[in-house]
C-alpha cells in the first residue's frame, strides 16, 4: 500500500471536514487541520464574490503557510428567488456569527411569502481548489452542485448547515439532513465535487511521492 500524503484542510468548518475525510477515506491520504500543522488557526481570505474566488484564496493562503498540499472547499446554498442569496454568505446568512440554527430561521423568514415549491426551487454548490507545491502558482479547481426545493419545516437530525431545509430532487423530495451518510455521499454538492477533483489529486499525490522517492534516492 502506498504511503500516506499529507493534506492540509483550508477550511474551520468540522462539517465540512468531516465529510471531506469520509469522501477521501479509501485514498492513501492524511487530512489535518491548520491548527495541527501550524500550532494555531489561520484566519482564511474569504472576501470573494463567487465560491471559485473563495476556495483559491483560501487554498493558496494554506499552501504558501504549510508549503504542503492544500485543499479548500468553499460552498453554500442558493435559492432562485432570493437572486441567488445566501450564495458566499451561506454561513453568515442570519448574522457573521450565526448558528446553523439561526441561518435556518432566517432562510425561512426569507422565504415566508414563497408558497409554491417552483418558488422554492434552491441547489447547493460546492468549489474545491486544490494548491500544491508541485503545481506552482497554479490552482486546480472542481466543482459539484445538486438541485432541489426549500422544506417549509426542518427535517431530519443529520449532517449541518441548510441540510435539514434542502430536499433534494435525487432524494425523492427527502432532506438531506434525513439521508445516510452513504446516500449523501452519493449525490451531494461535495461528493460530486471530489469526485471531479480525484484525477488531479491523485496525480499530485503521486508527484509528492515521486519526489520524496527521489530524494530518499
Amino acid at each position: 500500500m502506498l504511503p500516506a500524503v499529507t493534506i492540509v484542510l483550508a477550511t474551520s468548518n468540522e462539517g465540512k471536514a468531516s465529510e471531506l475525510r469520509s469522501l477521501l477515506a479509501d485514498l492513501p491520504v492524511q487530512l489535518v487541520t491548520t491548527a495541527e500543522v501550524l500550532g494555531e488557526k489561520l484566519s482564511l481570505p474569504e472576501d470573494g464574490d463567487t465560491f471559485e474566488a473563495n476556495a483559491i484564496q483560501k487554498a493558496k493562503a494554506i499552501c504558501t503557510a504549510t508549503r504542503m498540499i492544500a485543499l479548500a472547499d468553499d460552498s453554500g446554498l442558493e435559492v432562485d428567488a432570493l437572486g441567488g442569496r445566501p450564495g458566499v454568505r451561506s454561513a453568515r446568512f442570519a448574522h457573521d456569527r450565526a448558528t446553523d440554527a439561526e441561518n435556518n430561521a432566517a432562510l425561512l423568514r426569507a422565504l415566508e411569502e414563497a408558497e409554491r415549491d417552483e418558488e422554492r426551487s434552491a441547489r447547493f454548490r460546492c468549489v474545491l481548489a486544490l494548491a500544491s507545491p508541485w503545481l506552482g502558482d497554479e490552482v486546480k479547481t472542481s466543482e459539484g452542485r445538486v438541485e432541489g426545493v426549500i422544506a417549509r419545516d426542518p427535517r431530519g437530525s443529520g449532517g449541518f448547515g441548510y441540510d435539514p431545509l434542502f430536499l433534494a430532487t435525487e432524494a425523492e423530495g427527502r432532506a438531506m439532513a434525513e439521508l445516510s451518510e452513504e446516500e449523501k455521499n452519493r449525490i451531494s454538492h461535495r461528493a460530486r465535487a471530489v469526485r471531479a477533483l480525484r484525477p488531479v489529486l491523485i496525480a499530485v499525490m503521486n508527484a509528492q511521492l515521486d519526489e520524496a522517492e527521489r530524494i530518499a534516492g
